[in-house]
């Protein structure tokens, strides 16, 4: 177990010897990781305060004079400065990293106010930019250092609380804008990312219980969708379902959804929260009132089959 904000924070540790790359915090390296970065080379990292929008823009200015800059702090703050990240990161198409910590409802003892449940659609909907939203803190760490070669900006979701590792040993399996397969069936395809992998692969057992065989898919990264991958998952099972701890509008559920209307119509049942705000919580007890926890994709996966 563990959680993929480490992994962010790990990454940074990994490109430490790569002198574009410049820390931008605000006010929360402790939380989002960065400070380790930070206490290794404090002269590559700025700390912006609380002031996100400032943070954006700084970040655009390095970007322009040839630095690469990955700039952190909670989901629900980067949406402060949504402007600055529109017309100052993406419409010009600069190369710099946003990574929102702490999002999703499964961050549960924030409080409602503080769960970014609709942080993935926002961004979706920005031209040039590339939405990640790692299940562990190995996938996280590979990402994140993929970011470094991207010529555009970047988002990507890093969660708090602890969730099952499963990329130890598999990080080859990892590239920006590919989805991985973790579960072969041919009677469903489920198509998960962050911390509903997991329980998208104990829902897939329990469906081998009741003789049905479920693909389990990894999206981890949201734009661009892996469009082959759905394709061909639809192809093998007929049908669909997709699970994120995000609200139903604009995340994982609608990407596929887009897709699938435009190109291969097919049953598809979306798990996520429905049009909705968190509350304060446990994880878990977070995961189960919002319906977005391992039964429900179970119960998903059921009506999938019976609409094929």
């Amino acid at each position: 177990m563990a959680a993929s904000r480490d992994g962010y924070g790990q990454a940074l540790l990994d490109m430490i010897d790569d002198k574009e790359v410049v820390i931008l915090e605000a006010d929360l390296g402790k939380s989002t990781k960065s400070l380790h970065f930070r206490n290794a080379r404090p002269e590559r990292t700025i700390s912006c305060g609380i002031g996100e929008q400032n943070m954006m823009l700084v970040a655009a200015g390095l970007a322009s004079s040839g630095y690469t800059p990955f700039a952190s702090t909670f989901a629900i703050f980067t949406e402060r400065a949504f402007e600055q990240i529109r017309n100052g990161i993406a419409r010009p198409g600069l190369a710099v990293h946003i990574c929102g910590s702490h999002g999703g409802a499964h961050t549960g003892t924030d409080g409602g106010s503080a769960q970014s449940i609709e942080d993935l659609s926002i961004y979706r909907t920005l031209p040039n930019m590339t939405v990640m939203h790692p299940c562990d803190d190995v996938s996280a760490t590979v990402l994140t250092k993929q970011c470094r070669n991207l010529t555009g900006p970047s988002y990507m979701r890093t969660a708090r609380n602890k969730t099952p590792v499963l990329y130890d040993g598999r990080e080859d399996t990892l590239k920006i804008g590919k989805g991985v397969v973790h579960r072969d069936g041919n009677d469903v395809a489920i198509i998960a990312c962050g911390v509903l992998v997991a329980k998208a692969i104990e829902a897939a057992d329990i469906l081998t219980d009741d003789g049905i065989e479920a693909s389990v898919v990894d999206m981890h990264t949201l734009k661009p969708l892996d469009e082959d991958l759905v394709a061909k998952l639809v192809g093998d099972c007929g049908c669909v379902v997709t699970a994120e701890d995000h609200l139903l509008i604009g995340g994982l559920g609608g990407a596929v959804a887009e897709f699938l209307v435009s190109n291969i119509p097919a049953p598809l049942e979306r798990v996520g929260v429905n049009d909705r705000f968190g509350e304060s919580g446990q994880a878990e007890e977070m995961l189960d009132l919002l319906s977005i926890n391992t039964a429900d994709i179970v119960a998903a996966a059921k009506r999938a089959i019976s609409r094929k």
